[in-house]
Formats: structure tokens, C-alpha cells, sequence
């Protein structure tokens, strides 16, 4: 049986709420044909937030690491392509780091690509009329400092696993009263957007466990 870990981000930036949370508390309780699914609540904190998914990748050994966060300005649920080797906070985390074009590894690549079967995470949910598309940038802030720093450690340490990222809209309650111009999406069509992506990465993973890669072009 094949194990997937899936994490979401605390609120922040003066939210209640993070929808990449939201979205693992609920599908906790589900279960899947064919594998195990456990979930991981993340700090926003640049330095604790990819060692936690780290640490519990070395104990657990999942075949897959699905890492969830909030792009608050999206209309579609995106599965990101690669995370590039830079920190460039525009707001502080929670912690109060607010690096502004540092590298995240010295030593690292330029990029990461994700190794999670993004094109078919992304056509499932078109075809389940679920808003996605591949996404080619997780920007310079917390989502890409751990999806960086999560392939990376996969690469460094060669843990068998397979990981990625992907984004989520705002959820409704964001928005309604508050932000009528933010884009939103109910918290149904989220969760069942997770289960479906899940669903595609127990079934689509080889058996064959593969190492993060380094981007040859950036």
C-alpha cells in the first residue's frame, strides 16, 4: 500500500483561515483505495516549515509528499511545475522573516521540477469541471521556500519519494463581505479537487520510486 503526505499552511497575513488547511483537515478523514493518506499542518515560518515535511518524510517514508498552499489572487486550483532558488518575501512570514532576494540553498540548483504527474493532476480536474491548470511559478514566498527546500532535502539526503506542490484559491468565506473582488471557491470543490489529485498520484506514482531533479534550464 502506498502512503501520500499531505500538508497545509496556517493562516496568515491577518487571516483566520487558510484554505490549503482547510482542505487537509477535511480529506483526513477520507480514505483511499490503494493507499494511506496522512496530513501535516505547516508553520509560516521559512526556516521550521520544510524541515517539519522533511522530518516526518524520514520517519513515515511516504511514496508521495502533495504539499497544499493558498494563492489568494488565483481562479484555479494549479499544480506548479518547479520551485526556483530564491526567497523574496513582499510580507513577512509569521515568524517575522522577511528576506528579500536571498538565495533558499547555497549550494543548490536553480530549480526543482516537481516529479508529481502534474499534467494528469490537472486534466482530471478539468474533466471533473474543477478550474485548474499547470502553473508555472509558486512565486518567491513560503510555497516555494518549502517546495525548494522539500526537494531539495529529497534530492540531498536521496529519499525515496516523489513530491510537489500545489496551490488553491481563496475560499468563499474569505471573500463574501470582505473581498468581493478576491476570486473564491467553495470549500467542496477544494476538497474534492485534493481527493481527485490524490487519487491520480496513488494510481499514477510508478511503483519505481524516483529522486527530486534538478532543473538543467531556468
Amino acid at each position: 500500500m502506498r502512503k501520500l503526505l499531505l500538508t497545509g499552511f496556517e493562516p496568515f497575513d491577518g487571516e483566520t483561515i487558510n484554505p490549503s488547511l482547510e482542505t487537509a483537515r477535511a480529506i483526513a478523514p477520507l480514505r483511499f483505495e490503494g493507499g494511506g493518506v496522512e496530513t501535516l499542518q505547516l508553520p509560516v515560518d521559512r526556516f521550521r516549515a520544510p524541515e517539519i515535511v522533511l522530518a516526518r518524510a524520514r520517519t513515515w517514508r511516504p511514496d508521495v509528499i502533495l504539499m497544499l498552499g493558498e494563492a489568494r489572487s488565483r481562479f484555479r486550483v494549479t499544480p506548479e511545475r518547479v520551485a526556483i532558488n530564491v526567497d523574496d518575501y513582499v510580507i513577512p512570514d509569521n515568524a517575522g522573516n522577511q528576506p528579500r532576494n536571498e538565495p533558499i540553498a547555497v549550494d543548490g540548483p536553480a530549480a526543482y521540477f516537481s516529479t508529481l504527474p502534474i499534467v494528469a493532476i490537472a486534466e482530471g480536474l478539468v474533466a471533473a469541471n474543477i478550474p485548474a491548470a499547470i502553473s508555472n511559478t509558486a512565486g518567491t514566498y513560503l510555497c516555494n521556500r518549502v517546495f525548494y527546500g522539500v526537494m531539495h532535502g529529497i534530492a540531498r539526503e536521496g529519499l525515496p519519494c516523489r513530491a510537489g506542490f500545489m496551490h488553491v484559491p481563496a475560499i468563499h468565506e474569505q471573500a463574501v463581505g470582505k473581498r468581493n473582488d478576491l476570486p473564491s471557491v467553495s470549500r467542496a470543490t477544494l476538497v474534492e479537487a485534493a481527493r481527485l489529485a490524490i487519487e491520480v498520484c496513488l494510481r499514477e506514482v510508478s511503483s519505481e520510486r524516483e529522486p527530486a531533479r534538478a532543473a538543467t534550464t531556468v
